[in-house]
């Protein structure tokens, strides 16, 4: 029986992986120290160990997985500038430690979760491909591009089989709506509640969203196809603006919904939208 590791496997897009890989019948154990996570995500039948990353390298060596599937991090942005070096511990050394461990043990597939937008930056060109220039414009965007360089060099050297998923803004179920978290969250958590919203700026920043259910696709994807290696977007190729996203939403959702405007917020990208294809 394959066994898999999923690190953020209590978390909004880690619960849907740990699902997909128990529903064919794996072995599925969980890392997750809960700071963002939600045990209420976990499914029963997976192994759970409430560990932090940047200690669970005798754990990994206990249980010897076969694949691991890495989604912890710290994933706001806001606190990342706050505090470059903190986010560096978390998403750059405990994800070194973690591939280091993996080449050690034997693991056969490291399967790591990226960010298109926060590594591209403004696009030069769209949709962005994976050749589009690498400029991020935040601390956690220079982490997830550094930890996919640590990648290559496990790759090429060590010969450890890695691929890192370049998603854009995924939505669905379990997706938070506290801070940093997905907008769509955010915006239907205040419009069930017929409370007001707040768009920052002109509104005419653009994201590309993309289902969870289609990331985990991905995911399986890459978990089957050790000669998909390197960094691959994960995205729709459409271009959807925050006011249309509110206005699709209200329309939905007519609770009396408001909307006022705040001023934009420092160093926000205006457009993402990744090429998928």
């Amino acid at each position: 029986m394959t066994h898999v590791l999923v690190t953020g496997g209590a978390g909004f897009i880690g619960s849907h992986l740990v699902d997909a890989y128990l529903a064919r019948g794996w072995r599925v154990s969980v890392i997750d120290d809960l700071s963002t996570g939600d045990r209420r995500n976990l499914n029963p039948k997976a192994e759970f160990h409430e560990v932090d990353l940047l200690a669970a390298g005798a754990l990994i060596e206990r249980l010897r997985p076969d694949v691991i599937s890495h989604h912890a991090a710290q994933v706001d942005v806001r606190k990342s500038v706050e505090d470059p070096a903190r986010d560096a511990e978390l998403n750059i050394v405990a994800s070194l430690r973690l591939l280091q461990k993996a080449a050690e043990t034997g693991v056969k597939r490291v399967i790591f979760a990226s960010s298109g937008g926060a590594i591209y930056g403004e696009p030069a060109f769209a949709p962005q491909t994976e050749a589009h220039p690498l400029r991020p414009m935040s601390p956690y965007g220079c982490a997830k591009l550094s930890v996919e360089q640590y990648m290559s060099y496990y790759r090429e050297v060590l010969g450890l089989s890695t691929v890192a998923l370049r998603y854009a803004n995924v939505y669905g179920p379990r997706q938070g709506a506290k801070g940093e978290a997905g907008v769509v969250a955010i915006f239907a958590r205040l419009l069930l509640a017929g409370r007001e919203l707040t768009i920052n700026g002109t509104g005419e920043q653009t994201r590309d969203f993309v289902y969870v259910g289609d990331v985990v696709r991905a995911n399986l994807a890459v978990t089957d196809d050790a000669s998909l290696s390197g960094a691959l977007n994960v995205g729709t190729g459409v271009e959807t603006s925050v006011n249309d996203l509110y206005r699709e939403m209200a329309a939905l959702i007519p609770r009396g919904s408001s909307m006022r405007r705040a001023p934009a917020k420092v160093g926000e990208q205006m457009r993402s939208v990744l090429d998928g294809a």
